[in-house]
């Protein structure tokens, strides 16, 4: 049997220390294999051994999960305890005494181990993920060969699923740890898949008929928690194992999600141009399977569809991967240097502005870029081409976000992180749909329901939250498109007018507060004289503010459902000034938070690619402003805002840009 080499697992897999981490005020100490260590009381008998740098062979574990305790290989002997407990399911307690490594405890992990091995491939050696944990344990737990014969009933002849497009499910390969059903129902929420029969006849099943027909919907939490090749990626089927990583970020949607891109270096060819020198010519590499990454803090090791399995642009063919130019636009494109693609660019915008004006040239950014690239991007526009002509795709959906919150809370961005959601009890969402459009935060937004806080969802639609399994929305307010400020001053006027509202944080945090009570208070607001504007029946809407005044943490999530819309910064000044009513602002659990379009929205923003702000939010026409950047950069700046994207075409079309 073939083991990868260690640095090459390291690579395909970070520390698993087992089961989850413990949050606890009070630590116990615990002696395991004569090393000391002092954990959070409630820790695993597992993650301490890890914490201590001891790993206990395990299967069906792993710190994503719940502890289950079904493989019965992390088996321990604890000094003064009975028989051999499950290391998982086994909480330190204090001055306990543990021995992983006793002759007993390894006799019992041999046997353990060669059952799974007599019911498995036997060329597991050769499987195509390479680092499967079935193998690895093999050697751990000193198994050279089964003793048990394959003649009698197995699993090895059982057909697999090949109908998902992104992976295949080899049940010969399955040990039926129930770790792929746990990511399904634990960490996506979706419930999937399950476990069909008792005994020897359990197996994994993705609903009645198979995974394409199934409720999957293709996230790869199972993939990532099998711990053999029973469920493999079809592009390491095809492409074989990476041989490096590169940490990088999802650049679908607004969550964020930080990856570990696992990439293939191709082998360098010969060509006929390098063979003449002896050289050969460097192959583009291949991405071979994008791994959420556990330490990045908006998805915590979990992903979607997209991020996990849509990377096929990176290494298509059609991607251009050099530099090219041409002289018009009936020539045929040619490979060029940087240094020449730079130098003719730069001559085509200076022999365009001699030609039309200074004006008649600008630039667009994206929000998927860094902060670095916008701020360039900027900073060329104004001190190069030398206008203000700069806009981005953030001022289009999220701008109202950065002008609402700058107004109320003097600062452009949302309140809290993703993680916490977390610690919220009330979830107000408005105008959004978490479940398709940042569907790895729906994840998580579900798994806080489903602890038990409750969600009012205001949204035209019955989008997925309003009810899911083991979720139902406590209202669904379907408020009428085009009366969002209407809906969020009358929830606030109920929280006042009933009482509910926070006075001693108000007093002591916020200003104008009697004019703002005073205006909230008008009979206007009452949900009586907007039902008929909202659409939403009255005691609803009572109860829905009840709720939320009332929570220990209430959190308010919205999209673009708020602000691409004439009222947008008018509605999030609103469900500002809901949140601070109320005292939601300023702990976890709680606050104002965006939904954003894209992965740096709010960087984008932040480093000035508005046609009417330079970095920081600062107006152009303001003297001091300018001058602070004339200064920095050298070069005088106009006071005039530039144009923004649809001025741009429309200028365009009429000869002028």
């Amino acid at each position: 049997m073939t083991i990868l080499e260690p640095d090459l697992r390291a690579l395909l897999r970070e520390r698993d220390y087992g089961t989850p981490a413990v949050s606890s005020e009070t630590t116990v100490s615990v002696t395991i294999d004569g090393r000391s260590v002092t954990v959070p009381e409630g820790t695993s008998v597992m993650r301490a051994a890890a914490e201590a740098g001891i790993d206990i062979p395990r299967l069906c574990a792993t710190d994503s999960l719940k502890a289950f305790g079904s493989c019965r290989l992390c088996l321990v002997e604890v000094e003064g305890g009975k028989g051999t407990p499950a290391s998982c399911t086994t909480p330190c307690g204090d001055g306990m005494v543990v021995s992983t490594q006793t002759e007993q405890v390894r006799d019992l992990r041999r046997g353990v181990m060669e059952l799974y091995l007599s019911d498995h491939p036997e060329d597991c050696a050769g499987c195509e993920r390479g680092n499967c944990e079935m193998q690895a344990l093999a050697v751990t737990t000193g198994v050279a060969e089964v003793r048990y014969g394959r003649d009698g009933a197995n699993h090895l002849t059982d057909s697999p699923d090949l109908s998902n497009p992104y992976f295949a499910y080899d049940p010969a390969a399955c040990i039926v740890c129930s770790r792929c059903v746990r990511a399904c129902s634990d960490i996506q929420g979706t419930f999937a898949l399950t476990v069909d029969g008792r005994g020897f006849d359990s197996r994994i099943v993705p609903g009645p008929t198979s995974f394409l027909e199934s409720e999957c919907v293709s996230c790869g939490a199972c993939v990532q928690a099998c711990p053999t090749d029973a469920l493999t990626e079809t592009s390491v089927i095809s492409l074989g194992m990476p041989t490096r990583s590169v940490i990088t970020t999802c650049a679908y949607c607004g969550v964020g999600c930080s990856f570990k891109a696992e990439v293939k270096d191709a082998v360098p060819v010969a060509s006929d141009a390098a063979s003449d020198s002896g050289a050969a010519a460097a192959a583009s590499p291949e991405v071979v399977r994008m791994m959420p990454w556990k330490d990045g803090g908006a998805n915590e090791g979990h992903s979607c569809v997209k991020g996990r399995f849509a990377f096929g642009y990176a290494s298509h063919p059609d991607r251009q991967m050099n530099p090219m130019v041409r002289e018009s636009i009936d020539d045929e494109w040619r490979v060029v240097s940087w240094k020449e693609a730079i130098e003719t660019a730069a001559r085509g915008f200076m022999a365009i502005q001699a030609q039309h004006g200074g004006g008649a040239i600008g630039g667009i950014s994206s929000s998927r870029c860094t902060n670095e690239e916008v701020y360039v991007v900027q900073k060329m526009v104004r001190a190069a081409f030398g206008n203000n002509n700069i806009d981005t795709c953030a001022r289009v959906c999220h701008s109202p976000t950065g002008y609402g919150l700058n107004q109320t809370f003097g600062t452009s961005a949302g309140t809290q992180d993703f993680k916490s959601v977390e610690e919220a009890d009330v979830i107000l969402l408005i105008g959004a749909n978490p479940t398709d459009a940042h569907p790895v935060f729906a994840s998580r937004m579900k798994q806080r329901l489903r602890q038990g806080a409750q969600i009012i969802v205001a949204d035209p639609r019955r989008i997925d939250l309003v009810r899911s399994p083991h979720i139902e929305a406590a209202h669904h307010l379907p408020v009428r498109p085009g009366t969002n400020v209407a809906f969020v001053n009358a929830m606030a006027h109920v929280t006042v007018t009933e009482g509910l509202h926070d006075i001693e944080f108000l007093r002591e945090r916020c200003e104008d507060v009697d004019a703002y009570l005073e205006f909230i208070a008008r009979p206007e607001h009452a949900p009586e004289a907007v039902e008929e504007i909202t659409g939403i029946p009255a005691g609803d809407l009572r109860s829905a503010a009840r709720l939320f005044a009332t929570a220990d943490n209430a959190a308010i999530y919205y999209g673009l459902g708020v602000t691409e819309h004439s009222q947008g910064s008018t509605m999030v000044m609103g469900m500002a000034n809901l949140a601070m009513v109320t005292g939601n602002i300023g702990r976890e659990g709680v606050g104002v938070n965006p939904l954003r379009g894209q992965n740096n929205v709010q960087g984008s923003c932040d480093m000035g690619s508005f046609p009417h702000e330079l970095p920081g939010y600062r107006h152009v026409s303001r003297p001091e402003v300018r001058s602070i950047y004339e200064t920095l950069w050298g070069v005088p700046i106009q006071a005039e805002p530039g144009l923004r994207i649809p001025n741009m075409f429309d200028s365009a079309i009429g000869g002028s840009f």
